[in-house]
């Protein structure tokens, strides 16, 4: 047997192998389960996870290269490089060390019971690894909010989801993690998220089938201003910026009707008016892609508060009237004797 020829060459008489089973023995002191039998499969099972390892590095090179520009191709060709390795590898591990089917049934029983008991999140993460695949749950350069965190997938393997973490609006700013980037945009953490949390959490998908999100801006108005005409002019600004992403995403929508069962939704932009105590509340809705969300809300404001000041209307902000006051009446009491006769002197 090769390992045992290596071992007595260069350990001399100091290792031998004793026995029927021929037995390692090392300064006279047998290892139990070192035959060389099970040395000879540990050398050749060392050679053959390097060989694996070898072609895992050739084919993921060779993938790059030829996805280079397609970053989701890339990736769906490394993800199936994993699999097809790894089943290769436990098959090849399984016949190596186990050529009687008796004592494979056995082995896979016990290594079974092991590993649920003991590495429950590790096989919950893999299940969920096999239900993002199939089930297209998410892809990588997706941006999701999954486990609390919200961003761009930037990388997937078996057991956990990588996650370029993006900020939110001030107005889910208390929510879990803290945040201090108050728009979405990239906050320069990456997370990473165990894939077990599709279980117990909802996964929110940005554009996996619609890759574009309805967005609204409130302004409020002054009672005394022509709402009618502040209305006209934030339609229009936000028109002007909206259009093409209008007409891009509108065969998107209607793709998305044919797959589900999705209620007519508006495209263009649409205002709505709100009356409250203060002002006319005007909620201006449109549609956008899932980037670039903050740089296209700039543009829009800036182009409003230019119409605004043209047209001499301002924005709304709280203010207080004070209609009446209670009348006030002031007494006071006589003087004392001796305040009477210190007032005299003076």
């Amino acid at each position: 047997m090769l390992a045992r020829r290596i071992l007595t060459h260069v350990a001399g008489p100091f290792v031998q192998f004793v026995g029927k089973d021929h037995s390692l023995q090392i300064g006279g002191v047998k290892l139990l389960g070192a035959t060389s039998d099970n040395l000879h499969k540990l050398l050749f099972t060392v050679i053959f996870f390097c060989f694996l390892y070898l072609i895992n590095l050739l084919l993921r090179y060779l993938a790059d290269k030829a996805g280079a520009r397609k970053q989701k191709t890339a990736f769906w060709t490394r993800q199936g490089i994993s699999i097809i390795l790894f089943l290769i590898a436990v098959i090849g591990f399984l016949s190596i060390w186990f050529d009687n089917p008796s004592r494979l049934a056995t082995g896979i029983g016990l290594f079974a019971a092991g590993l649920a008991f003991a590495m429950q999140k590790v096989v919950t993460s893999f299940a969920g690894y096999i239900v993002i695949l199939r089930g297209k749950t998410f892809n990588v350069g997706d941006r999701i909010s999954m486990g609390n965190v919200r961003g761009d997938v930037i990388a997937l393997n078996f057991i956990q989801t990588v996650i370029m973490e993006m900020g939110e609006p001030p107005a889910v700013q208390d929510e879990d993690p803290g945040m201090w980037v108050q728009s979405r945009q990239y906050s320069g953490r990456i997370v990473t998220i165990s894939n077990s949390e599709i279980f117990d959490k909802p996964v929110y998908n940005y554009s996996r089938d619609f890759p574009y999100i309805w967005e609204e801006m409130h302004i409020p108005i002054s009672y005394k201003d022509d709402y009618h005409r502040a209305e006209q002019i934030i339609l229009d600004s936000v028109s002007r910026h909206t259009t093409e992403i209008a007409n891009l995403a509108q065969p998107e929508l209607d793709h998305l009707k044919q797959r589900f069962f999705i209620q007519s939704a508006d495209i263009p932009p649409r205002i709505f008016l709100r009356i409250t105590d203060n002002w006319i509340e005007l909620a201006v809705r449109f549609l956008c892609s899932t980037h670039n969300v903050r740089d296209l809300k700039n543009k829009i404001s800036r182009d409003i508060l230019s119409g605004l000041e043209q047209a001499g209307i301002g924005i709304a902000s709280s203010t207080y009237d004070i209609v009446g006051l209670p009348p006030i009446r002031i007494e006071s009491s006589p003087a004392s004797p001796q305040d009477q006769q210190h007032t005299n002197q003076t």
